[in-house]
C-alpha cells in the first residue's frame, strides 16, 4: 500500500508536533510545507513522518519531528535573520529554516550527506540556503549570525559557537550527558551568554564535542 505522504505530514504536525506545545503558526506552516519524505533516505521513506530519529548513515540520525518543531519555535526566526546550522544531516530542518529566515549557512562534516541535502534543497527551489562540507571545529567564518541551530548534543558548549553569535542572537543546542540532557537556548546578552533551559531530550553527540572518557583505577 502506498503511503499518502500529504496526510502523513498533516498527521505529524497535528498529532506529534502541536501536542508538544509547538504552537507558532509560522513554524507549523514550514513543517507542513516542506515534504519531509523528500529528505529521508529512500530505505526509510515510509517512516518519514513517524516519531523516530531516522538513521542517515555514519552513525548520524535526523532529529524527531517534535525536536525539530521545538527547535524552530525556540529560535523564533524572523524573515530578516541570518542563520548558521551546525550539522546539516538530511537537510530537512535546513529547508524549514530557509522558509523562515533570510539566509541559512549549514555545515556538514560528511560529504555524501552534504551532497544529498544540497540536492533535495535545490529540487525544492529553496534558494537562500548554502551548505558547506567541513568539520565545524576546523571551519572558520568571520561572519556573525542572528541564530545558530546545533543539530547534535555537546558535553559543554564550545566557545567558538558563541563567537559566531551577534549581540542579541540566540543558539539552540542540546547539552549534557545521557540520560540528563537538556535542550537550551543560549542568548548572547550584553553582559555575556545567558542560558534558558527548554526541555529534556536526547541526541547523539556532535563529533568532537562528546564527553572525554574518564578512567578509574
Amino acid at each position: 500500500m502506498t503511503l499518502d505522504y500529504a496526510k502523513a505530514r498533516e498527521a505529524m504536525v497535528e498529532q506529534q508536533v502541536r501536542p508538544w506545545d509547538v504552537l507558532d503558526a509560522r513554524v507549523l506552516e514550514a513543517l507542513t510545507a516542506v515534504p519531509r519524505d523528500a529528505f529521508v533516505p529512500p530505505a526509510h521513506r515510509q517512516l518519514a513522518y513517524a516519531d523516530l530519529a531516522i538513521p542517515l548513515g555514519h552513525g548520524e540520525a535526523m532529529m524527531k519531528p517534535v525536536q525539530e518543531g521545538r527547535a524552530l519555535q525556540a529560535l523564533l526566526l524572523q524573515s530578516g535573520d541570518e542563520v548558521l546550522e551546525i550539522g546539516t544531516g538530511s537537510g530537512f530542518l535546513t529547508a524549514c529554516m530557509g522558509r523562515l529566515a533570510r539566509d541559512v549557512v549549514s555545515v556538514e562534516r560528511h560529504a555524501d550527506l552534504a551532497d544529498g541535502a544540497r540536492a533535495a534543497i535545490e529540487a525544492h527551489a529553496i534558494g537562500n540556503v548554502r551548505i558547506e562540507h567541513a568539520d565545524i571545529f576546523e571551519w572558520t567564518m568571520a561572519r556573525r549570525f542572528d541564530a545558530i541551530c546545533v543539530c547534535a548534543a555537546v558535553d559543554t558548549i564550545p566557545t567558538r559557537f558563541l563567537e559566531w553569535l551577534r549581540p542579541g542572537g540566540r543558539m539552540f543546542i542540546v547539552q549534557g550527558r545521557a540520560p540528563a540532557m537538556h535542550a537550551v537556548l543560549v542568548h548572547a546578552d550584553v553582559n555575556g551568554p545567558r542560558t534558558e533551559s527548554l526541555f529534556e531530550t536526547g541526541l547523539g553527540y556532535l563529533a568532537g564535542a562528546a564527553p572525554v572518557p574518564t578512567f578509574t583505577f
